[in-house]
């Protein structure tokens, strides 16, 4: 049988299950990690694998993806010390139990989402693949990557440092945008080439692509916004990342220009009551509302004009995604993988980190053009139909484990 650098037991090796998948990912928080391993867990078992979906616990005000569970045939496994903070302590009790998950399961694939799952689940198949003699194919998805935004720089440079050590001992490394593979090759020298899988992530976008002109009267109807503001919306986790600060400074600006706009912050998360309170130091507290976590975002985009992201680093962002598909025109930070989800100017307005001048002069001028906007918008729909869509991302992710469970003999070469 074949082995990596690292991925040798000696001896013989088990076989493990055939067709068993074992997903780890740090938590089921709303996201575009935890939509793409609960999908890839229900679909598959209808695709010839078996899934155990092995994820942790949410952080306080995180919108709670959990309730989907359980999916079907899809095993799942709960680890509460399997948290996103360092914990040293609560780190080694969560590698100890999912070391004790994948004896019991057995898989032939272990597949990590997130940094956290990432290094502890990896650490936990490497131990499985030594101690109990078998040959768990590894595979792990960068949803982006914690080497810029998150970090000071000594902490960064130990969490690269670590991370090349298990790429060199990990069998496939997915990159979700073409802008994460050139980091994870080019920036920061993590992997090799013959590493890497480009594999975009997708969605069930359908309820998006639906919405039309009545879709979007009756969600303006819904949510009370009066027939000529100007909505301009954010949807993504209240955290340092998001930058969200930023969008309050572009929407002073914005308010101070004109009363036709109307600002919706849909998310929550732990600077919620610092974003609330600035929102009455700057002024603009009557003209923002902030909407928590949603179930029904076919309506919060129904009801927009202009979709902002102000991120400080992204890799693939799925709320940018989900508003093009909506047919809703995008302002984004030029940051991460965003430039692979706009991709020409056609599709929406790309600004320079940290400018809130440059995103409010980029949301006035589509607020002052109605047809600039919905022909950009018409474009963006079009974009992100089949690049991003649930179908195209199964059949990737099939092909990439077809072919890993071909290396070892467990099924013919297709």
């Amino acid at each position: 049988m074949d082995q990596t650098s690292g991925g040798g037991t000696g001896g013989h090796l088990r076989v493990s299950e055939p067709n068993r998948i074992a997903r780890i990912i740090t938590r089921l928080n709303i996201g575009g990690p935890s939509i793409q391993a609960i999908d890839l867990s229900r679909e598959l078992s209808t695709g010839g694998f078996e899934t155990c979906l092995i994820h942790g616990h949410l952080a306080e005000g995180e919108g709670d993806m959990t309730a989907l569970l359980p999916l079907g045939n899809t095993s799942t496994v709960y680890v509460a010390d399997l948290v996103r903070p360092i914990s040293p302590l609560r780190d080694l009790r969560a590698f100890w139990k999912i070391y004790r998950a994948l004896r019991r399961w057995r898989p032939a694939i272990v597949h990590t989402h997130m940094a956290k799952a990432g290094s502890v689940g990896r650490l936990a198949a490497l131990c499985y693949n030594r101690l109990q003699h078998r040959r768990a194919r590894l595979v792990h998805t960068y949803h982006g990557h914690v080497f810029e935004g998150y970090f000071t720089s000594p902490r960064t440079k130990v969490f690269l440092a670590i991370e090349r050590w298990l790429a060199r001992r990990t069998d496939i490394l997915v990159a979700i945008s073409p802008e994460v593979k050139n980091d994870l090759l080019q920036t920061y020298r993590v992997a090799r080439e013959e590493q890497v899988r480009l594999i975009p992530l997708g969605f069930n976008l359908d309820r998006l692509l639906a919405i039309g002109t009545r879709e979007r009267q009756q969600a303006r109807e819904s949510l009370g916004i009066a027939g000529d503001a100007i909505v301009v919306s954010t949807v993504g986790r209240l955290t340092a990342i998001k930058q969200h600060s930023l969008f309050l400074e572009m929407a002073q600006r914005l308010a101070s220009e004109s009363d036709r706009f109307l600002f919706l912050i849909v998310g929550d998360g732990e600077l919620r009551q610092d974003l609330e309170i600035r929102t009455g130091k700057i002024g603009i507290q009557s003209r923002t509302r902030f909407l928590g976590w949603r179930g029904d975002l076919e309506t919060i985009y129904g009801a927009t004009d202009v979709f902002v992201l102000t991120s400080r680093n992204e890799g693939t962002p799925v709320a940018l995604i989900e508003a093009m598909a909506a047919g809703v025109a995008p302002v984004s930070t030029d940051v991460g993988g965003v430039r692979d989800v706009i991709t020409s100017p056609a599709l929406g307005s790309l600004v320079p980190f940290g400018d809130a001048a440059a995103l409010a002069r980029a949301v006035s001028t589509l607020a002052d053009a109605p047809a600039v906007r919905q022909d950009m918008g018409r474009a963006a729909r079009s974009s992100v139909r089949d690049r991003f869509h649930a179908e195209r991302l199964l059949r990737d992710i099939k092909t990439l484990y077809w072919q890993l469970l071909a290396i070892d003999g467990t099924i013919p070469t297709t």
